[in-house]
């Protein structure tokens, strides 16, 4: 029997949010036994892509379409790992102007609202608006007016771990009464790098550690949930640079903002390289309340309800009102809109590699009613 994720203290946010509607899913009774739910399901819309034909819009920078994130009253920006830029659009999928290069092949990317993580052009100063970490093991920042005239189109290294061959896929960051922090997952080094406001490499020691994560399992996504830090686990290749994707492939654990353990979230079973993660809220249907964990292997999200004193329990799949499972070639990062510029806060947005990363999309998903 898996341990005691965390106190009710720590979860009471997210017990908070927790839904008991049902769902069109398969949902566990009080003998195990799984039992398929009826409801109305989720429908799925193409916003972007790069292929004509393949959505309501088409943009050719959106390759392997990877992070995802929007400030309180901005659009979305969307980290293009296979064109080395940050592209930016609405919740209804328009394309706006602004192209950032992010060089280094971008994976996650964060929003900072604070005046600290200031990066430079060597001349110019300011906060990071928006940060981006890449696979070629540097964090690199965006500020309007570095360099001036606004808006800028660049980005600038603010990390560089290239030199112990620090391979970056996700990216969060957090306030604390200590100050502000980001917080990279290293897949190579199988580590998560804690950084403070001065881009400075303050990990303590024995963070973010489970000793029950198998060799060969390394951090993967993280995302900050209400001031938890949930990380994924993946599968590391040969050359630990790549995730291997497969049914059971995978771990989620929570931590503090310090690195300290919590408790696990989810074991094997239903993950299969998961990356993306987002709370739902109570408006979005069967699932709301629930984590939504998005598979990169599978392409399936998975809805998991905290209880307390309990594991996380695994409440099903997101599904068609048809009844088929959603599955999105691909999928990568799992955001709820900001009510705002970036779509209503029901309505879940995703962005996804498709074709072995080699093409992308946006898009969201909605309750069917």
């Amino acid at each position: 029997m898996q341990r005691r994720l965390v106190s009710l203290f720590l979860l009471a946010p997210l017990l908070a949010l927790i839904s008991t509607g049902s769902a069109l899913a398969t949902r566990s009774n009080s003998t195990g036994q799984r039992q398929a739910v009826l409801d109305d399901g989720y429908r799925v819309k193409n916003l972007v892509s790069d292929v004509p034909g393949q959505a309501a819009h088409v943009d050719p920078n959106l390759v392997n379409a990877w992070g995802l994130v929007a400030g309180p009253t901005t659009p979305w920006w969307v980290a293009d790992n296979g064109t080395n830029v940050s592209t930016l659009y609405t919740g209804a999928g328009d394309v706006l102007s602004l192209v950032v290069q992010v060089d280094g092949a971008p994976t996650g990317i964060v929003f900072n609202g604070h005046d600290d993580f200031i990066i430079s052009d060597g001349t110019n100063s300011g906060p990071a608006v928006f940060m981006f970490a890449t696979e070629s093991g540097t964090i690199r920042g965006w500020n309007p007016s570095v360099p001036p005239p606004p808006p800028s189109t660049q980005s600038f290294i603010a990390v560089d771990r290239s030199d112990i061959g620090a391979i970056y896929k996700g990216l969060a960051i957090a306030t604390t009464h200590r100050g502000d922090f980001l917080y990279a997952t290293d897949f190579h080094n199988a580590r998560v790098d804690m950084f403070d406001s001065n881009f400075k490499l303050v990990t303590p020691h024995g963070a973010f550690r489970d000793p029950r994560i198998p060799d060969r399992y390394a951090p993967f996504g993280i995302q900050n949930i209400r001031g938890i830090l949930f990380v994924t686990y993946a599968k590391q290749d040969a050359d630990k640079e790549d995730d291997v994707p497969g049914p059971g492939h995978g771990f989620v654990d929570m931590f503090s903002t310090s690195g300290r353990f919590l408790g696990r979230v989810a074991t094997r079973h239903e993950l299969n390289s998961p990356w993306g993660l987002a709370l739902a809220p109570e408006s979005f249907g069967s699932f709301g309340g629930d984590l939504l964990i998005g598979n990169f292997g599978d392409g399936r999200i998975n809805a998991y309800e905290p209880e307390r004193g309990e594991n996380f329990d695994h409440e099903g799949t997101l599904r068609r009102p048809s009844g088929r499972v959603i599955v999105i070639d691909g999928l990568w990062a799992l955001q709820f809109g900001n009510g705002g510029p970036a779509g209503p806060k029901g309505t879940l947005f995703f962005t996804a590699g498709p074709d072995d990363e080699m093409h992308g999309l946006f898009g969201r998903i909605k309750p069917a009613r």
